[in-house]
């Protein structure tokens, strides 16, 4: 058993003098993997079909004569220069026709066939070269795939993909509703991406390409992964990256890696940090199953909350990075191993920092390295979460190409919101699909699933008709996988409600409930048709009108909350009490780990403390604490 500890290392950056002091810094830190060539295309093949492994030779060995195992890249997110020279239809296209130059990373589309072909290329030669290299532990295909392009030979690709997936225009024409507008399709080759045009875009036109990209780059690595597997039996992963500008469908996905690994990056520097932080993981978890994952990057310094970078307190590092392994993650990695000395991300942090070794960041780097052995064995633990919060990407791609009734409707805040408030409770929640087994669960929370197939709905009764316990949240249930209206809602025989009319919210404005309880953004006029009232609106339009439901089904309960609760309120719901601190459990067997994390002010004890692995006890605040215990 082993948790993984390091970063990527980019060599090429630096003369071999260099190499050997990374090496030895590397073994006082503690660093057992690296990650290698992710952004060396041009290094290592500066010419078509011209490969230069010379140097790469010498740094896997002089990594294995160190101890350091290698998780090797194939460079395919950054082609060199003269790939888009030669290939300058394979530039990408932005929505409103721009074609993009080369001269920063990601200038690819993915749809163009000397792309693909290069890509699986230079995977080929590195299988043959490093296949039964003694340094590797695992392939890294590509870096954080989620490029989009609206090219023509992207529009070929997608119409290919349509016919796929609805056989005949007829039934593409029902889906995408083209009756309305005029837009009728008598051709396939009339059909074109989502481009920049007059008013609004189709909705369903765009969650189609949203759903075709994430095929498309699965294929694309997919057939990276063939590659190396002809010759390695070794496990292929590539790095996941979370962003509403991702077009990739990360929980499909996860059937294709042999471990699922994130990237994360915070853009707080409060305790939003730490919420986003366990959000990050426990949806990597979902991703993954339940199985480990591994997080791949993160940033060992700074905060990027966009307009500056927020320097990370002492021991914060070390507490990001255990509340991954915490929440599942095999081990920490980190963008970089040592500083860039120049380039676009010159002040992207990392374990070396400019500074080099004689500084914080190193020592703390240095220390978390050499606790994580103690934890070795948590690797083969499970983390425990009996609540479960509902996530998919497809209802946040629709919320995101949809005119919807606010702009002020975000399906990704209100589940970060439902994930937050447990959180701050030290709950641990898990993320599951809609249509998954929920039966393990004593509590699954819908925050705003505006689209949802019948398939996930019947589930979702079933889980309550057995004795689950259901809350769901506003505008939920509202349209199928097509985006055409329900009506009824897919939630309204199981909830015993109807709603009438939405009510969405001003930005500055608050309804009040009868409780004394507040809600913003959004409210309904709702009936309790065959649910008992909770909790009613007080004053304004919607004064005596249900606000919140309840109704018995079966052996099980399910909530309907028609307003974005206040915290009191919510707290009220979910019988929420607030910690002061994080506390993650992991279990194997009769063992039992317990990660606390002190975001606070004030030093905390940890009651029926067991065995200190790692930390302090009590734990001071900035601080953390593993204990076993038996």
């Amino acid at each position: 058993m082993t948790l993984w500890y390091g970063g990527d290392y980019n060599p090429e950056q630096w003369d071999p003098d260099v190499w050997k002091e990374d090496v030895g810094l590397m073994q006082r830190a503690g660093v057992n993997l690296v990650t290698v060539g992710v952004f060396s295309w041009s290094s290592l093949e500066p010419a078509p079909g011209q490969y230069e492994f010379g140097w790469l030779d010498r740094v896997l060995d002089l990594l294995h004569a160190g101890g350091v195992r290698v998780d090797l890249a194939t460079p395919t997110a950054s082609p060199p220069p003269w790939f888009s020279r030669l290939h300058p239809e394979a530039l990408p296209v932005t929505a409103d026709g721009v074609r993009l130059t080369h001269g920063s990373r990601d200038t690819y589309c993915a749809c163009a066939p000397a792309y693909r072909e290069a890509a699986r290329g230079i995977a080929r030669a590195l299988a043959e070269r490093y296949h039964d290299h003694p340094a590797l532990a695992m392939w890294h295909v590509h870096n954080e795939y989620g490029t989009t392009c609206y090219c023509s030979l992207a529009a070929e690709r997608f119409r290919e993909w349509l016919q796929t997936r609805y056989g005949t225009l007829e039934r593409l024409n029902e889906a995408w509703t083209t009756a309305f507008w005029s837009q009728g399709y008598a051709e396939w080759a009339d059909i074109e991406p989502p481009r920049k045009t007059q008013y609004l875009v189709n909705p369903t036109q765009y969650l189609d390409f949203r759903r075709f990209w994430s095929d498309e780059l699965l294929a694309a690595y997919l057939e990276q992964k063939t590659e190396l597997r002809k010759l390695s039996a070794l496990p292929v992963t590539t790095n996941f990256v979370f962003g509403g500008w991702v077009p990739v469908n990360h929980a499909q996905w996860a059937a294709e890696v042999d471990v699922v690994a994130i990237d994360h990056y915070p853009d707080r520097s409060d305790v939003g940090a730490e919420e986003q932080t366990a959000f990050g993981a426990d949806l990597a978890r979902g991703w993954a199953g339940g199985k480990p994952w591994l997080l791949m990057e993160q940033s060992a310094g700074t905060l990027n909350e966009g307009h500056r970078l927020h320097t990370k307190e002492p021991g914060r590092m070390a507490r990001h990075s255990l509340s991954h392994i915490a929440r599942g993650s095999q081990g920490a990695l980190f963008f970089q191993w040592r500083a860039s000395r120049g380039g676009a991300e010159m002040f992207h942090s990392a374990m070396v920092p400019h500074a080099g070794p004689d500084s914080r960041m190193f020592r703390e780097i240095a220390k978390l390295g050499s606790e994580l052995p103690q934890l070795a064995e948590v690797a083969e633990s499970n983390v425990e979460a009996d609540v479960a919060i509902l996530w998919d990407v497809e209802c946040w791609w629709a919320m995101q190409g949809t005119h919807l009734p606010s702009s002020s409707l975000d399906y990704l805040a209100a589940v970060r919101s439902a994930h937050r408030r447990f959180w701050h409770a030290g709950i641990t929640v898990d993320f599951a699909a809609p249509a998954a087994d929920l039966s393990s669960y004593r509590l699954v929370v819908v925050p705003s699933l505006y689209l949802i197939s019948d398939e996930a709905a019947a589930a979702l009764t079933a889980y309550v008709e057995s004795g689950g316990q259901l809350v769901v949240g506003y505008f939920s249930g509202i349209v199928d996988p097509d985006l055409r209206i329900r009506s009824p809602g897919a939630f309204t025989e199981l909830l015993g409600v109807r709603v009438e009319e939405f009510h969405p919210l001003p930005d500055d404005s608050e309804v009040v409930l009868s409780s004394g309880g507040r809600g913003r953004l959004w409210s309904e006029h709702v009936h309790a048709v065959s649910a008992e009232v909770v909790d009613r609106y007080a004053g304004g339009v919607l004064d005596g009108k249900p606000a919140i439901t309840r109704r018995q089904v079966g052996a099980g309960t399910a909530w309907y909350v028609s307003t974005e609760l206040d915290d009191a309120a919510a707290a009220q719901v979910f019988e929420l009490s607030a910690s002061p601190v994080e506390i993650v459990r992991r279990r194997s067997g009769d063992t039992t780990w317990t990660f606390v994390f002190n975001h606070g002010d004030a030093e905390f004890s940890v009651p029926d403390a067991g065995r200190l692995v790692v930390g302090e006890l009590p734990v001071p605040a900035g601080g953390y604490a593993v204990v076993r215990s038996t």
